[in-house]
């Protein structure tokens, strides 16, 4: 039995609606600029006839389950709410065709890719990693997976609400790489693997939050998901 100097860290997992099993996560990839009007609002706009889709990680020890509160984090004043589709992976992949995509998704859920937008920003702008800007301890949120093996989501609404404001509003079918591109991409620069996990892209409509607000979202057909900003430590 190997002997660790210090505890290791936990499996992250996620419930997943209906079993009593959870979905153990691998890793959490992110796809960047993915809807125009979001690119646009971001001042960079996709062509995609020219550009290549791409992508940053975040680490499974970001992940907290929908319903959490969690604390406004340090280095930061400009705290940025996306809300995504997630897709959850289910089986190994490699190189995988448009067309076989569908053989690898388990399931989806709804999720928000929170974000220090000021230091993103800045990463942005002089060409570095975007590391501290989207890598955040709290930062990647959840809710339970919803099983539908082989199936892909081409279309759906997908909202936020910042204390019952509407914030963002759009279809999943305004995403300019789709579930079957993005499935097909990721697998040339990685061998996809059950538990990880795909966030999809956000719309347009971004915004700040401060202790004390209450997000609240979803995507048509699938899940909901909740966070309470509470105060910064």
């Amino acid at each position: 039995m190997t002997s660790y100097l210090f505890n290791p860290p936990a499996v992250q997992s996620l419930p997943i609606r209906g079993q009593t099993e959870r979905f153990p996560i691998n890793r959490i990839f992110c796809v960047g600029r993915n809807y125009h009007a979001h690119a646009v609002e971001m001042g960079r706009p996709v062509d995609k006839s020219v550009e290549q889709a791409f992508y940053f990680t975040k680490s499974p020890q970001t992940l907290v389950e929908s319903g959490a509160s969690v604390v406004y984090p340090p280095r930061t004043s400009n705290y940025h709410f996306e809300m995504e589709l997630v897709l959850a992976i289910g089986k190994a992949g490699f190189r995988v065709s448009e067309a076989n995509a569908h053989e690898l998704v388990y399931g989806y859920a709804a999720g928000l890719d929170m974000t220090r937008r000021d230091l993103q920003l800045v990463a942005r702008d002089k060409g570095r990693p975007w590391d501290t800007g989207k890598d955040i301890e709290q930062g990647s949120v959840c809710s339970e997976i919803v099983p539908m093996p082989g199936v892909v989501i081409e279309r759906g609404a997908i909202a936020l609400e910042v204390n019952g404001t509407t914030k963002q509003s759009s279809d999943v079918d305004k995403l300019i790489w789709n579930i079957r591109e993005i499935i097909a991409d990721l697998s040339t620069y990685y061998h996809l693997q059950p538990g990880d996990l795909i966030y999809t892209g956000t719309p347009e409509g971004v915004g700040a939050v401060l202790p004390g607000d209450k997000i609240t979202g979803r995507v048509a057909g699938v899940a909901e998901v909740a966070l309470t900003i509470g105060a910064a430590e």
